[in-house]
């Protein structure tokens, strides 16, 4: 079993920058791949990054790419996501998630934190 939680959310003015994390407990991190989910209000839960279990595979949806970073620090079993210039369509609830590497489900997932872009 894996506890996910993340940190980091709050609100922001349009074109400034938030870091996400997402810590995890009960099992280390190594085995899994990583993915940031967001879900804004009345809309459903969308994809917007994921990192594999080393690092070496990294994916965005196209809203986000050359704004969103995400990254893993394996030791501290924990996930980020830099995000930079924002937009007020970046408002929504952010999710982390863990998934078995060559899954197709993800297993596990965060209880989310709140962004919030302000025009």
């Amino acid at each position: 079993q894996v506890q996910l939680t993340e940190s980091g959310g709050g609100l922001v003015q349009t074109g400034g920058s938030l870091r996400l994390s997402c810590a995890a407990s009960g099992r280390t991190l190594r085995t899994y791949d990583m993915g940031w989910f967001r879900q804004a209000p009345g809309k459903e839960r969308v994809f917007v990054a994921k990192i594999n279990w080393s690092g070496g595979g990294i994916y965005y949806v196209d809203s986000v790419k050359g704004r969103f970073t995400i990254s893993r620090d394996n030791a501290k079993s924990t996930v980020y996501l830099q995000m930079n210039s924002l937009k007020p369509e970046d408002t929504a609830v952010y999710y982390c998630a863990a998934q078995f590497t060559g899954a197709t489900m993800w297993t596990y997932w965060g209880q989310g934190t709140q962004v919030t872009v302000s025009s």
